[in-house]
C-alpha cells in the first residue's frame, strides 16, 4: 500500500480524575467518523485514543478516592474503555500511559532532547495550576474575590518553588513561527492558529519540564529526585503508540508522521506550541495537522460539576438512542466552534432530519416496492429521464463532495450535502408521485422507484461513518451485500440486481414521542 493511502489520527489521551462526559465522546466521535470514513475510502488506518494518568491531579484524586494512584487509574480507565464500547468507536488501539512501554517511549524523548542540547537543570518559582497541570506567568493570574489565586482557566493557581529540569523552548519561536508559515494547514480551524502564532509572536519561556514535590510520574533519567512534567509524558504517547523509541518498527516507519491529533481548544497550546518543538528538538518530524474543536454548553449554561449539568454520554445514549446522539454532534453544530446540547435541538435532529426526512424516504421506497412488484427490485426501463439524472448526479456526487469535508474536519458541512440528496431525493417522488402513476404505467414506476433505491444505497454507504448501525440498517433493508458497502461500491456496477428479494421493511428512525420532546433537560 502507498503512503499517501495510510492514514494516522489520535484523540487526546483523556485525564483519569474523573468519569467520561460528553466532551471526551465529542472528540473521540470525530475521529471515529474519520477513521471509518478513511477506511471505506481504500486507506489503512491506525486510530489510537487512550488515557493520560500520571500527574499531581491524579495523584490528589486517588488520595481523595482513599485509593493507590495505580489502583485508582485501573479503575477510571476502565471507564473510557466502556465508553469507546457504548459509542461504538472503532479505535485501533487504546494506550495507557502507566504501560511499561510509555515509560521507555518518554525516557527516551527526554534523553534525545538532553543529548541535543535542548535540556538543562535549574530551579522553578512560580506559578502552577494543579488541574491544569499547568505554569502560569505572573500576568495570567488574577486574584479572585475569595482571595484565591487563579489561572485564566479558572483553575486554582498555587505558588511553586523547587528544583527543575527546563526544556529551552525560549529559543524555539523563529523555528516554531518558520514552521507554521511552511505548513498552513498544521493548525485548524484558522481561528486556533491565529490565537497559536500570535502567543508564539508574544515569546517563549524556557519549560519547566520535571517536578520533584510529588512522585506519580515517569522518572526522569538518570535523576530519580525528579519526574517527568506531565504533559511532555503525555504528549508523547502519539508516538509510543507506533513504536517509538523503535525508530526502525513497522508501525514507526508506517505511521509517523501522525496525520492528524484532534484535541480540544483548552489544550491546543501544549499540541500546537510544545510538541512539535519537543519532537523537532529531538529529531522527530512533528505530526501533519492538529485540529481544535469548541466545546459544548447544557441548554445555554457552561458544563461544570459545581452546577451539577454535566452530561453523561451513557445517559444520552440510552435516552435518544446511539445513532441519533453520533447524528446530532457531529450535525448541530460546525465543527470547531462552541455549541449547545439541548433536549429540543436533539428531539427536532431526530423527528426532523432523521425520522421525517431519511427515515420516512426509506420506508415509502421499501414499502411501494413491497407494494406495487411483490417486495423485488424492479427494473429500470425506457431509459433515464432528466429528473432520474438529477437525483442519481447528485447522489453520484455525494463522495467527492464528503472527501473534501472530511479532510478539512467538516463533519457537519459533509451530512449537510448527504441532506441535501435526502431532501432531493424525497421532492422527487413527491413530484413522480409512484402511488400515481403504478395506476397507468408500470414501466415508468419501477424505473421512478430503481432510482430511489440506487440513490438510497449511495446515500446510507456514505453515511456509514456517521451512523454505522443505522445506516447498516438501510442498506440491509435494501439487500446489498455486506461485503460490498465500501466507497468502492458506490458506481453503478454494483446496483442492486433487478429482481433481488428485499425484506420486509421496518422503521430505522423512530420519531421521539411528544411528551418527551416538552421535557426541559434530560
Amino acid at each position: 500500500m502507498s503512503d499517501d493511502k495510510r492514514f494516522y489520527l489520535t484523540t487526546p489521551i483523556y485525564y483519569v480524575n474523573d468519569a467520561p462526559h460528553i466532551g471526551h465522546a465529542y472528540t473521540t466521535l470525530a475521529c471515529d467518523a474519520l477513521a471509518r470514513f478513511m477506511r471505506l475510502d481504500g486507506y489503512d488506518v491506525f486510530f489510537l485514543t487512550g488515557t493520560d494518568e500520571h500527574g499531581q491531579k491524579v495523584e490528589k484524586s486517588a488520595q481523595a478516592a482513599g485509593m493507590d494512584p495505580q489502583a485508582f487509574t485501573d479503575r477510571v480507565s476502565e471507564n473510557f474503555r466502556e465508553l469507546a464500547k457504548a459509542m461504538n468507536f472503532s479505535n485501533d488501539a487504546f494506550i495507557r500511559t502507566t504501560e511499561p512501554r510509555h515509560a521507555r517511549a518518554s525516557q527516551a524523548i527526554w534523553q534525545a532532547l538532553m543529548d541535543n542540547g535542548h535540556i538543562y537543570l535549574g530551579s522553578y518559582s512560580g506559578w502552577y495550576a494543579v488541574r491544569d497541570e499547568a505554569f502560569y506567568d505572573e500576568n495570567e493570574i488574577a486574584e479572585g474575590e475569595d482571595g484565591i489565586r487563579r489561572a485564566p482557566s479558572g483553575a486554582e493557581a498555587e505558588w511553586v518553588e523547587e528544583p527543575s529540569y527546563f526544556f529551552d523552548l525560549s529559543k524555539w519561536q523563529d523555528r516554531l513561527l518558520a514552521f507554521y508559515e511552511a505548513n498552513p494547514d498544521f493548525i485548524a480551524p484558522p481561528s486556533r492558529r491565529n490565537e497559536v502564532v500570535s502567543f508564539v509572536k508574544g515569546g517563549l519561556k524556557d519549560l519547566s519540564i520535571s517536578r520533584t514535590s510529588f512522585k506519580w510520574g515517569v522518572p526522569v533519567p538518570d535523576d530519580a529526585d525528579h519526574i517527568m512534567y506531565v504533559w511532555l509524558d503525555a504528549l508523547t504517547n502519539y508516538a509510543t503508540a507506533v513504536d517509538y523509541p523503535d525508530t526502525d518498527s513497522p508501525d514507526f516507519s508506517m505511521y509517523w508522521p501522525c496525520d492528524l491529533h484532534m484535541v480540544g481548544k483548552d489544550i491546543l497550546r501544549f499540541h500546537a506550541v510544545y510538541w512539535p518543538a519537543f519532537l523537532m528538538g529531538a529529531g522527530i518530524d512533528p505530526p501533519k495537522r492538529i485540529f481544535a474543536h469548541g466545546w459544548w454548553t447544557n441548554e445555554g449554561q457552561k458544563i461544570s460539576k459545581s452546577i451539577g449539568n454535566i452530561i453523561d454520554p451513557f445517559e444520552v445514549i440510552e435516552r435518544y438512542g446511539l445513532d441519533q446522539v453520533r447524528y446530532f454532534l457531529l450535525r448541530e453544530v460546525p465543527f470547531g466552534n462552541d455549541g449547545d446540547f439541548s433536549h429540543r435541538a436533539m428531539v427536532n435532529r431526530i423527528n426532523g432530519d432523521l425520522a421525517n426526512d431519511l427515515g420516512n424516504l426509506v420506508q415509502r421506497v421499501a414499502s411501494m416496492i413491497q407494494r406495487y412488484f411483490d417486495g423485488t427490485m424492479p427494473v429500470h426501463a425506457g431509459g433515464h429521464r432528466d429528473a432520474d439524472h438529477e437525483l442519481l448526479d447528485a447522489a453520484s456526487g455525494l463522495l467527492e463532495t464528503c472527501r473534501d469535508r472530511m479532510r478539512a474536519q467538516a463533519f457537519h458541512e459533509a451530512l449537510d450535502a448527504v441532506w441535501s440528496v435526502v431532501r432531493q431525493a424525497n421532492a422527487y417522488v413527491d413530484r413522480q408521485a409512484p402511488w400515481a402513476s403504478i395506476k397507468e404505467d408500470r414501466v415508468r414506476t419501477g424505473a421512478v422507484l430503481a432510482t430511489l433505491v440506487q440513490t438510497i444505497r449511495r446515500v446510507a454507504i456514505v453515511l456509514q461513518p456517521f451512523m454505522p448501525e443505522s445506516a447498516g440498517r438501510i442498506l440491509d433493508q435494501l439487500a446489498v451485500d455486506p461485503g460490498r458497502r465500501t466507497f468502492a461500491n458506490l458506481g453503478s456496477a454494483d446496483n442492486v440486481p433487478v429482481g433481488t428479494a428485499l425484506p420486509k421493511p421496518s422503521p430505522v428512525f423512530p420519531r421521539m414521542q411528544e411528551e418527551t420532546a416538552g421535557e426541559a433537560s434530560a
